[in-house]
């Protein structure tokens, strides 16, 4: 099919019709399609389709993600289900991108109960609404509170007493957390430290903590506490007489998520443009939602603890092929019908992203989406003592003074822009 033929016959939309076509294939056809100026829709499955009967409504535009052309992810559903079973877990920042998705993974095992923490009350009553009609069967609770409130957490654990806890609290906007230190360091810092000693302290089994790409060789404020949290967790996997299992799970950018480029980008073409991009040469790696908090639930149950586990991103992409793509999904034209601005990088942002440190020897594991990047030992006492007393008098040290304790922990860490104190 060429464009002359799209042109000659005036085609204005190209149809997927084929349902089961593997991920690769339905790369390729899209991508020979791309281009050629024609909206390209998809068919959904048959169980969604009206009295068995295909309706025009039913027809959705092709996401981005189907150009990723990956493979569906083959989980240790047994290995999952025995580590659950009966099990009462707890997931913080449970409204979030990543938590949500987690619970709603969680929903189909057979828990004894699920605790569902976030301080944002309209982000947890939309996934109350969502869940509640799931009739899944499955004992779930949603609670309002903060992970850095010792009064509640301790209350928390005390009455439901998780045996498996999935930290995926925290912020994570690059931007707002470079000029926001203090709370970049008392939440993503602060409330690993709490829910993990309480953790310790209640015997839970499992600490599950989401980490980030970010985490390695940080330019940014909030990649640094990811890997200050990083340390803390690995740390305390090595203290001794612990039973509590410390997992840490880090990957890159995941497709949909809150703030993420996607829905930027898709917003600002439904505007007409112009699509904003910080560095024409700028890379990413990208993962579905569904995709990372799959990897998450089966790396948890790997293992001994102690383990950093790194999910396999694929091959960084472009973003600014990313807008370009999602511009031709759309049925139009680049730099034509929607323009391209490129307004530099942000404070703290990288051109690339990295998985692994020089410092980190990646060992395989059963699962060929999953690594493991090997973390040097690290005192306990020592981490502890400099997290505490960054936290004892936090809001009494400048911004630039929180970036040079940070630096004290994390030594390879390098901010890359002069701070302005507030």
């Amino acid at each position: 099919m060429t464009k002359e033929f799209i042109e000659k016959e005036e085609i204005k939309v190209f149809i997927i019709s084929i349902n089961n076509i593997a991920p690769a294939k339905k790369k390729e056809v899209i991508e020979s399609v791309i281009e050629l100026g024609c909206e390209i829709l998809d068919t959904p499955s048959t169980d969604t389709w009206l009295n068995g009967a295909l309706d025009v409504k039913n027809l959705k535009k092709v996401k981005f993600e189907d150009l990723l052309g990956r493979d569906s992810i083959t989980l240790d559903l047994e290995k999952i289900q025995e580590g659950l079973k009966g099990k009462t877990i707890l997931v913080t920042g449970a409204a979030g991108s990543i938590g949500s998705e987690i619970a709603r993974q969680l929903m189909r095992f057979n828990t004894k109960q699920l605790i569902l923490l976030d301080q944002a009350e309209t982000p947890s009553f939309y996934l109350n609404e969502e869940l509640k009609n799931k009739n899944s069967g499955c004992n779930y609770r949603i609670i309002i509170g903060d992970v850095t409130r010792p009064e509640i957490m301790e209350h928390i654990f005390n009455k439901f007493k998780p045996e498996v806890i999935f930290h995926a609290a925290a912020y994570k906007h690059v931007p707002m957390m470079e000029i926001h230190p203090h709370e970049a360091f008392r939440v993503n810092v602060g409330g690993t430290k709490l829910v993990s000693e309480l953790a310790i302290k209640y015997h839970a089994e499992k600490f599950v903590m989401i980490s980030s790409d970010k985490a390695v060789n940080p330019t940014n404020v909030m990649g640094a506490t990811k890997k200050i949290c990083e340390l803390l967790v690995h740390a305390q996997s090595r203290r001794k007489g612990i039973k509590t299992q410390f997992i840490t799970t880090r990957f890159g950018n995941v497709l949909g998520s809150n703030g993420s480029v996607i829905p930027l980008f898709n917003k600002q073409i439904a505007e007409g443009g112009p699509v904003t991009i910080t560095h024409p040469d700028i890379t990413r790696f990208f993962m579905t939602i569904p995709e990372a908090c799959q990897l998450v639930l089966e790396a948890g149950f790997m293992g001994n603890g102690g383990e950093i586990y790194v999910f396999d991103m694929g091959e960084p992409v472009k973003v600014l092929d990313v807008a370009t793509n999602l511009i031709r999904l759309s049925g139009l034209e680049p730099y034509k019908d929607i323009k391209i601005k490129f307004v530099g990088l942000r404070p703290g942002e990288k051109l690339y992203e990295e998985l692994f440190s020089e410092d980190e020897p990646m060992m395989s594991t059963h699962h060929p989406k999953i690594s493991i990047a090997q973390m040097a030992d690290h005192d306990f006492e020592i981490i502890y003592t400099r997290i505490d007393k960054i936290l004892g008098s936090l809001y009494k040290l400048s911004e630039t003074k929180v970036i040079e304790e940070m630096q004290q922990i994390v030594p390879g860490y390098k901010s890359k822009f002069e701070l302005i104190d507030l």
